[in-house]
Parts: C-alpha cells; structure tokens; sequence
C-alpha cells in the first residue's frame, strides 16, 4: 500500500511547481468536479525552473550535515528542523509550494501516513528479538552452526550464524550476545579472532540492510509502495551470495596482519548450566513469519495477475484490495494471516509462549524484557518518522518533480541513481538509517510506474548503498572498532573495505536481476 501522502496528492506526474494548495484541498474537499477543476488549476501553473529547487535540495542536506555531524542534533531531530526549514523557505523558490501557514501540517500529516505501518512493524520485530535473545536462542543457533561445520569452516558457520540471527535480532545485540563465542573459537583453534569476527558481522550487516523485518528495508519499502514479501525474496536473492562473496575468503584476506589478542575472562559457552532452546526450532520461528508473508505475496501475484492491463499504480492497488475482498476463503486467509503485521505479531506471540512461559519465565520478567526492547525500537521509529516527513515535505515543495526532470533524460539507470543517492548520503553523514530514508524520499518520483520486483530491487539498491563505506562518522564503524579491539586505522582497513565490498557487490547483483524483471 503506498504512503498517505501519496494517495491524496492530486496528479502523481505533475510538472515541477505543482500548487500544494491543491494537496490541501483534495485533502479536505470531495467529489469529482471539485477533483476534475483541482487538476485542470495545477495544470495551468506555470513549471518552476528545476535549478533553484535543486540548490534548496542542497541547502537542506548541508544543513542536515551540519546538524549531525557538527552540532550533534540527534537525527530525529534533525531532519524536523531540515524539512521545517526547507518548506517554510520553499516559496522563496517556488511560488506554488506548500504555505508557509500549511508547513506545520505538511510534517503532521506526513509523520502520521509514515508510521501507521512501520511503527508496528518495527516495535512487534524488537519484542520477537528480544525473547528470541533472552531465551538463548541467538547462541543455540551460533553453537549448533558450529558443530554443523566443525572446527575448520567455523568462519562459514559465523558468516551464516550473522546472516540468520541478524533478520530478528538488532546487530549491535547480537554482536554483544556472539563475542564470547568469537574468543572462545578463536582461542580453542589457535586462529586469529578476526577470521571469525569479521564474517560473523559480514553476515549481519547484509541481512540488517537487505531483509525484513529490519527498520531500515520496512521503512524503504513503506516509503516507495512495495510489498515486504518481496523485498524480502529479493533481499536474500541478493543477499546471500553477497554474504558468501564478501565471507571468509575476503575477511581472511582483509585481516592479514591484524593481530588481536584474546582476552583472559571467562569465556560463556553452551555449557553453561541454562539450557538453550533447539537449533530446529529457532529455525523455524526465525523462518515462520518470513515464510507467511511470503505466502502472501505468491497469493496477491496471483490474483494481480487476473486484473486488466495498463492500469496505474493507484488503480492497481485499489483493484487488487477490491479483488481480495471478493476472493475465495482461503485467498482472504493467506492474504489475512501473511500481512507483515500479523505474521510477525503471530511469530512473536508463539515465542513468548514457548521460549517464555513454556520455559518457565514469569510473567513479570517477560513483560520487562518486552518493555526494554521498546526502548532502542522507540528511537528507530522516531528516526522513520522523520523521514517520512522529509519526503513528505520533498513532493509538497515541488523538489521530488525537480529531481525527475533533472535525471529523468540524463541516462542514469534508476537503480543506480538509488545507490548514489544512499551512498552519497551515506558516506556525508554516517547514519545507513537516515540515508536509506532520505535516498527514498528523493526517488520517490522515479518509482511511480513500476513493478513489484522492480521497487524491490530499488529497496535492494538504496539498502547496498546505505551499508558501504563505513568510516568515523559511522556509529557502527566505532561498535565494531570497540568490541574487535582494534585501532581506528585497522578498523578502516577491515570493517569499512568489507561495507563497501558488500554494497558494490550487492549493487551489482541487483543490477544484473534488473534486466529481468522489467
């Protein structure tokens, strides 16, 4: 389903400087004369020269860089103030952009429509994480994986551990849960610790980037209409063999001659009295909501596939949502049960019970260790948030029509124009969330006609771009300089040429399934 802010703006391809007075009069007026007389206003304004809107473009994200990186405003923040500060300027440029009197309902309304679903998604993911982390869960996986590959593939062993354990669990958690078992190998093999370490967190950063339900892929997906069952199949499509390119093989290569000592703690292990739940079952409620949502999708491809041709992306979804509500009772229980929000409710539902009370968990411990994860959840989905405001305020400036008419004739392919914008926003500020963000708000005029598999391979990109180049304004590039004990010189040579291989290669992959999928 596609954003609010999308569904209410009058005309999706309307030439640069489209009146946001007439945003703000389909919103609270009806009818299709007043619709027809709307549209036929907005297309007797005269187009705004793309020029002075793109230089807006630049003044905010300066402003969003100064912000972050100078002033240290936290990024919820700052990207109000950004998208405050450009739509109330943006008359200065564009006579027809939102009213400076609108502006504060322009960063409402956009807020609201970005996270009714994200929000949801976001806060049901970190409880299921959070129990699934509890309950041992996260080490029961690493430890069988072990054994399963033995002493000597240990490294493929982590590389998968990191690429299965990071779709529920937040990296920097499971980074923290694993570093016992990463000394603990490394000490018992006599191999350097970063021939385990590095293809652990190699594992997880490209699902933490490629698969749902993790924020950053939810929210891109959210903000350019694609369904998340296939940003989820294209996220491992490209995903995997991204991990396995950018595995052992490379981190071997990348950590010759770094030499990290082993600490002499205590090193926690499977032996310990707790027992961990079963390798099988951990599987199966990691892969439980992915394969209902799933399911979801194969369904509502199927019924898409009976709708008529040359319909428009607004009318598709509306013909769809109508021909599910008539299908037969067991289309509507699928597409019921595989919505994202019900999948993943129901996955998180069935953890509590059989990795919490089912193992003798009070209640009480249960509801702290829920109400915990809510905590660092609460701040992604402020983040999100922002973001949609900022691209709520980027189409109500006339700024997203700028960009189209900019790059439309310029030759760029579409996927890599969404790759630049992450990457690019990536390696200025640090954050891959805010940029993830802030690259599909910017795409958001480039997208309107395609497909399903298409716009998830533009999710795919964005998320490729997003990841690379991780440097010292990365607070990720410091987590991982912490817990491995290396120096910020090391952890550029190992940690930030393994981001950007995972991006380029990512990137790559992506762009090979694009010709496919037209």
């Amino acid at each position: 389903m596609p954003p609010l802010i999308d569904v209410i703006s009058p005309v999706l391809h309307a030439p640069v400087g489209l009146s946001s007075l007439f945003h703000f009069s389909l919103h609270t007026l009806s009818g299709s004369a007043l619709l027809a007389q709307s549209e036929a206003a907005a297309e007797s304004v005269a187009p705004v020269p793309a020029g002075p809107l793109i230089a807006l473009l630049v003044f905010g994200i300066a402003l969003l860089l100064v912000l972050i990186l100078q002033l240290k405003l936290q990024a919820f923040l700052s990207l109000l103030v950004v998208s405050v500060v450009v739509a109330a300027s943006s008359r200065l440029v564009n006579p027809h952009a939102v009213p400076i009197t609108q502006v504060a309902d322009t960063i409402v309304q956009s807020m609201g429509s970005a996270l009714g679903f994200i929000a949801t998604i976001i806060g049901i993911g970190a409880i299921f994480g959070a129990i699934l982390e509890h309950s041992g869960g996260t080490q029961s996986l690493a430890n069988n994986l072990v054994r399963i590959f033995g002493p000597k593939r240990a490294s493929w062993a982590m590389l998968l551990t990191g690429f299965i354990i990071s779709i529920p669990v937040f990296l920097d958690v499971a980074l923290v849960i694993l570093a016992p078992l990463l000394f603990a190998l490394a000490r018992d093999t006599k191999r350097p610790f970063l021939h385990f370490g590095l293809p652990l967190v190699a594992g997880m950063a490209v699902t933490h980037a490629f698969v749902p339900p993790t924020p950053g892929p939810v929210a891109v997906a959210y903000l350019l209409g694609v369904n998340l069952g296939w940003v989820i199949l294209f996220g491992v499509i490209v995903g995997l063999p991204t991990a396995i390119l950018c595995g052992p093989w490379m981190c071997i290569k990348l950590s010759k001659g770094i030499h990290i000592p082993i600490p002499e703690a205590p090193i926690v292990s499977d032996e310990d009295n707790v027992e961990l739940p079963s390798f099988g079952f951990i599987l199966f409620l990691i892969v439980l909501p992915i394969g209902m949502i799933l399911a979801n999708t194969i369904v509502e491809q199927w019924v898409a596939s009976g709708l008529p041709e040359g319909l428009t992306r607004d009318q598709r979804s509306l013909q769809l949502t109508a021909a599910l509500a008539d299908a037969s009772p067991l289309v509507q229980a699928i597409t019921f049960i595989g919505h994202p929000v019900i999948a993943l409710l129901t996955a998180t539902l069935v953890t509590l019970y059989f990795l919490g009370t089912r193992r003798g968990v009070d209640r009480n411990t249960l509801l702290e260790i829920s109400t915990k994860a809510l905590g660092p959840a609460g701040i992604i989905i402020l983040i999100t948030g922002a973001g949609g405001v900022f691209k709520g305020v980027l189409k109500a400036t006339g700024i997203t029509d700028a960009l189209e008419v900019l790059f439309t004739d310029s030759g760029i392919s579409v996927l890599l124009l969404a790759w630049l914008f992450a990457t690019l926003i990536r390696i200025a500020q640090g954050s891959a969330t805010v940029a993830m963000l802030t690259a599909a708000g910017l795409m958001a005029n480039f997208v309107t006609d395609m497909n399903q598999p298409q716009l998830a391979l533009i999710t795919v990109a964005i998320a490729a771009g997003a990841t690379g180049f991780s440097h010292v304004n990365d607070s990720g590039f410091w987590m991982i300089s912490r817990y491995f004990q290396m120096s910020e010189g090391q952890t550029l040579r190992t940690w930030g040429v393994l981001t950007t291989m995972i991006s380029v290669i990512g990137f790559s992959i992506a762009m090979i399934l694009w010709q496919f999928v037209g």
